[in-house]
Formats: structure tokens, sequence, C-alpha cells
């Protein structure tokens, strides 16, 4: 649905038409004007010169599009004095309005308002061209096409008068200008959680796999740096886009699990890597006997030889190999309070809602080679009567800070739409060795169009850590 909004901003217009072309975007169209009934004058039949121009013809869906619709020349003519005392229309005293009609890719209705500037007009003539505009939030991507449509002329000379022209129902408007949306770019939710963060050689780790298309065929392997290992095992996503598996780690060399579709990992369609370490079992040193010895024969000494003094032996000795173990710790986040209320807009004007998320805290002490991501995605605001504003109408500025100490370096993501597929809030890189603490927030605004019936309007925003 789109979100009808009226500005006095004007429009970045189409290229000029050389003398005698018809301009880009110029069209005529059957019109049918029903004058004021206190003007005393007959409906008025004829052609509608007008023109749309768009200041973006190639946005991305959640782009806000300002459109222009003039109407070069019009049938209706300017309402008589009630009193029949002639005269004419002074100036500024003309207001327009109009609608601008979307259809293909997205279909809904634009209003458009002109300012009330004019300059004189004899009673009875033709009404002089005007220019109005507007905006609207684009929602889906392909071309959608805008076509001129009904627009009244409202003065506001002695009485307050209005004159409105629709287009023949007999014929539709014509095509005045397209524009092409872009659909934008979707943030790759893939993740693995281990059930644990280190075992043994040939342990079996709980893995799960989420983020995944329902269905989707999906191989979680050990992975050493940017190689994999030879621990793999396969499993099918279920409805939710999940696969639970038990994967035995038998390489040593593994110091990290991903998952991915495909023949191979790629960073579109695979999760980031979760660290694990497999900690070797020493044995225990062997200890070899010593060879035995054959007792001699017994010798019987010659009375007269005296037996030699007694030797000691030297003393034993024995060695012990100490080990320490530094146990890997866990991945985790905590956040600051649950609701985020926005400022308030005025209604009519519509604007910016800002407001903040809270502060979320990341915790990374597995001590592995794997950074991690965080992704942010908002549902639809849903307000009274059911009536929406659309998710990519919600942008942010992220910001992220290091704790002293930390090995990672934290990345904020960049500044721009969150929508329903989702953004990147904050991240940090693979690296031979990771971790630390990391304070994250963002500064919030939500697009409001102009117009919005007045209430309250709440949406879900989900943070995943992985």
């Amino acid at each position: 649905m789109a979100v009808l909004a009226a500005t006095t901003g004007g429009a970045l217009g189409a290229p000029a038409a050389a003398e005698g072309e018809t301009p880009p975007g110029q069209v005529d169209f059957p019109t049918h004007c029903l004058p004021p009934q206190e003007a005393g004058l007959p409906p008025a039949d004829g052609p509608t010169t007008a023109r749309i121009t768009v200041d973006n013809p190639a946005p991305q869906v959640g782009d806000t599009v300002t459109v222009t619709y003039q109407v070069l020349r019009t049938p209706a003519v300017a309402p008589l004095d009630p009193n029949g005392a002639g005269g004419e229309l002074p100036a500024d005293t003309l207001t327009p309005t109009g609608r601008i009609l979307l259809a293909g890719a997205q279909s809904a209705e634009v209003t458009v308002v002109g300012a009330k500037r004019n300059d004189p007009v004899p009673a009875g003539t033709p009404l002089p061209a005007v220019t109005m505009t507007g905006t609207f939030t684009v929602t889906a991507p392909g071309e959608t096409t805008l076509a001129p449509g009904s627009y009244t002329l409202h003065t506001g000379h002695l009485l307050e008068l209005d004159t409105t022209c629709t287009a023949d129902t007999a014929s539709a408007a014509p095509v005045s200008a397209r524009l092409t949306a872009t659909p934008l770019p979707t943030a790759n939710l893939r993740s693995v959680f281990l059930g644990a963060a280190h075992g043994g050689p040939g342990d079996r780790v709980k893995v799960t796999a989420a983020g995944f298309p329902p269905g989707a065929a999906v191989t979680v392997a050990g992975r050493a740096g940017a190689a994999e290992t030879a621990d793999r095992v396969r499993a099918t996503a279920d409805e939710r886009g999940t696969a639970l598996v038990e994967l035995p780690v038998t390489d040593r060399a593994t110091t990290a699990v991903v998952a991915y579709e495909g023949a191979a990992w790629t960073a579109g369609r695979g999760s980031g890597p979760a660290a694990y370490t497999v900690i070797a079992v020493t044995a225990p040193p062997s200890v070899t006997p010593p060879p035995s010895v054959t007792a001699p024969p017994s010798v019987t000494p010659p009375p007269s030889v005296t037996a030699p003094p007694s030797v000691t032996p030297p003393p034993s000795t024995g060695t012990q190999k100490v080990t320490a173990t530094v146990e890997p710790g866990a991945l985790g986040m905590t956040q600051t309070g649950e609701d985020i209320t926005l400022g308030a807009v005025p209604y009519g004007d519509g604007g910016a809602a800002p407001g903040r998320i809270g502060t979320v805290t990341v915790t990374d002490a597995r001590g592995g080679p794997a950074g991690w991501s965080l992704i942010g995605k908002v549902t639809d605001f849903t307000g009274p009567g059911g009536i929406r504003i659309p998710g990519a109408s919600l942008s942010w500025t992220p910001r992220c800070v290091a704790a002293e100490g930390s090995r990672s370096v934290c990345t904020p993501g960049s500044a721009g739409v969150v929508g329903a597929d989702g953004a990147l809030l904050a991240s940090t890189p693979d690296a031979p060795l990771v971790g630390g603490t990391f304070t994250i927030d963002a500064t919030v605004t939500l697009k409001v169009p102009p117009y919005t019936p007045p209430g309250a309007y709440t949406a879900v925003l989900t943070l995943t850590l992985s």
C-alpha cells in the first residue's frame, strides 16, 4: 500500500524537449469538469494536457519518491461572480489538488497538492496551468506506471468554490511516467549455534543451523581457518529453516564449525563460523621396566680374602608433566530494556520520529578465530484500525565501541534502512584470536507519512547474534 503525502517541494523534471516536440511524459486525455453549483455554469468537457515527472526513476524498495503533476491545459473555466457582476478571479486565490494513479508492481493512488499561486483570471475564461507535488514510498520491486487522475481547482474569492475534473470514463488516462524499483539487498541471516564450544577427539557436538530456506539441503562442516576439515554431516532444513544435527569432530585441525547450502561454503549462502576447540587428551608417559638381572653363581671366597667395603647406590629420580587448560567460553549478548519509544510527529505534516535502541552488550569469550555479526530486522508498524507504516520506513545509524583490552575491532553497520529483510548493526572480523566486550547502540528514525491517522504505531525489532 502506498503512503500518501502532500508537500510543497519541487521535483526534478525530465529533460526539456526540443522546440516543436512534445516534452517527455506529456499526455492528453478527455475530461469532464463540474463547476461549482453556485457559479451557474454548465459542465465543461474537453482535453486535459498533463505531465507527470519523478525525482528518481530507479529507486530501491523503501525509498521515498517525489512526483510532480502538471496540468498544462484544462477545459475548466473561472467561476462567474455569483451576483452577476462579472470581474475576474484575483491573483493567488487558486489552490489545486489531484491524484496520481500507480499501477504495475505497485498499485495505489498518490495525493498531490499545489501552492496557492496564480495570475488574475477573467471570469468565464479557462483556468491557468497548475503544478502539484506529493510523495509516496516504494513498496515493491519492478516497473510501476504513473497516470494522471482527477484534479480539483479550488478558488477562494468571495466564496469557497471547487471545480472538479475527472477522466472520461470511456477511456483511462494514459501513462505519463514510469519508474523501475530494485529490491533492497537481502541480509544473510544464516547462522550456527553449538551445544558445546570444545570437546575431545571424536566427541559429537550438537549443532543448530538456522536462517536457511525451508527444505534446503544444509551441510554442517568443520573448518580450520578458511579450509574445511574432514568433519562433515548433511541435513534438510525444516519448515522454520532450521536443521538440528550432531557433528562428530574427529579431525584435530578443526577450529570452527560452519553451515551452508550448495556444493561449497559462500558468503551469500553460508553461516559465519562458530568457534570450536578440540582438546587433546594427553596419555601418561610409558615406563620401561628395568632389565632383569640374573644372579651369578655363588663363589666361596678363600678364607684369607677380606670383603670390599659396601657401596651406597645413587638416589632415584622421577619427572611429572604439568598441564593447565584454558577453557573457551561462549558468545552472548544482553540489552538494556525491551521497549523503544520514538518521538511524536504532528498530524498532517508527518516527518521523522527519532529514537534510540536499547544499548546492547556483546561478550565474546570463545577464544577462537571466528568473528561475529549482529543483524536487525523490523516488522511493519501497525496502528489504529490495522493501518500500517512499512518497516522499510525505519532507518538507523549504528555505533559500536570495544572495551579496553578486547582483542577484536568492532565495526558498526552502515547507516540506512532496517526493514523486514534485515540490516547489519555491528560485526567483528575473523582473526587468529578474537574476543572482548562490545557496547552497541544506534539512533533510529521512522519516516511517518503526512496525514497518517493519529494513534500509536507498534513494530517488533529483532536482533540476531551469530
